[in-house]
């Protein structure tokens, strides 16, 4: 059995605004093991990037974890001081951060701020042995070794998205969380780098966190996922496990609404409305205003809870629901 690596408990984590504070993850949890590629998807605006920054730290100064544990390795990140955190950045958990054209600092060669990254976590080490890694690195996902000596604009989209990969691989972590790595690129440019992530998680044995709004690419990139909405963890699973047998009415609705190119042409079902406001609290099920399948038993007052449907398939439902399931697994 494979090593759990991160584990993530009833983390929740708010920005303080001056409308109020806005919830934007909400009791979520979920662990990653070595080697294994877990995904997070839903809307934009769902709390998926949220949760990246916060295992990283790097959220914005109005954002707090209120609660919860992140733990890597068995070591609690969760109150760390900055010089403690400055440490499991990049060597414990790195990230390919989505929009690659505005990652880079526009007046420094690319391989001077990969050799910054380096330093900073292996000072003992030349100029040369840098100079090296990064070359290695750069063959690895795919770009040329000239590249180290040019600034960010004379690289194309897609060669800046490959130099950031290489960036999150500079210092041998543990974890790399890939948030929407695929932003602004054409679709043959975004099926290129797909499959360098996949290769490079492959060759290396990295852990991968891949973050997406577009469940197909969710299909194609991980072994578990968890479907997040309104802050929250509504179905989480193995990825074909979720794809067969769907439970929660969002997560049909995410794939419903998702082309196939095998079977019968079908008719692709909109989702209605938006997600709610993350400011106040949503009693009962948070989907049940935009929810096709919504009946008259869906009251605001029924308590919710995560239920196990299957053998580590969990899906968030009413309590009333939730008995039929319970009742079927005992």
């Amino acid at each position: 059995m494979s090593k759990e690596v991160l584990s993530v408990k009833n983390l929740n984590m708010h920005y303080e605004t001056l409308s109020g504070d806005v919830h934007a993850v909400k009791d979520v949890s979920f662990s990653v093991k070595e080697g294994e590629s877990f995904g997070l998807v839903g809307e934009s605006g769902c709390g998926k990037t949220s949760v990246a920054m916060s295992l990283l730290q790097l959220q914005a100064d109005n954002a707090k974890i209120s609660s919860g544990s992140i733990q890597l390795d068995g070591v609690e990140l969760v109150g760390m001081n900055e010089s403690e955190l400055r440490k499991v950045r990049w060597d414990g958990i790195s990230i390919v951060f989505q929009g690659a054209m505005n990652a880079w600092n526009p007046v420094v060669k690319v391989g001077e701020q990969i050799r910054e990254a380096i330093r900073e976590h292996y000072p003992e080490k030349s100029k040369a042995e840098n100079t090296e890694k990064i070359e290695s690195l750069f063959k690895m996902v795919g770009l040329d070794a000239s590249v180290i000596d040019r600034f960010p604009h004379e690289l194309s989209g897609g060669m800046k998205q490959r130099a950031i990969i290489a960036l999150a691989l500079s210092c041998d972590p543990k974890v790399v969380i890939a948030d929407e790595p695929t932003t602004a690129l054409d679709v043959v440019i975004q099926d290129q780098i797909l499959k360098e992530i996949k290769k490079v998680q492959e060759l290396l044995g990295l852990s991968l966190i891949y973050i997406s709004h577009d469940i197909a690419v969710i299909a194609e990139m991980t072994n578990r996922m968890a479907v997040m909405y309104a802050g929250r963890v509504v179905e989480s699973g193995p990825t074909a496990e979720i794809f067969a047998n769907p439970r929660h009415s969002y997560t049909k609705a995410l794939l419903e609404s998702t082309p196939s190119v095998v079977g019968d042409r079908v008719k692709l079902n909109s989702l209605d409305g938006e997600p709610p406001s993350l400011i106040d609290e949503i009693p009962g099920c948070s989907f049940a205003p935009r929810c096709p399948n919504k009946t008259t038993t869906c009251k605001p007052e029924l308590d919710m809870k995560l239920v196990e449907v299957r053998t580590e398939h969990y899906v968030y439902i009413c309590i009333k629901e939730s008995y039929r399931y319970e009742k079927k697994c005992n």
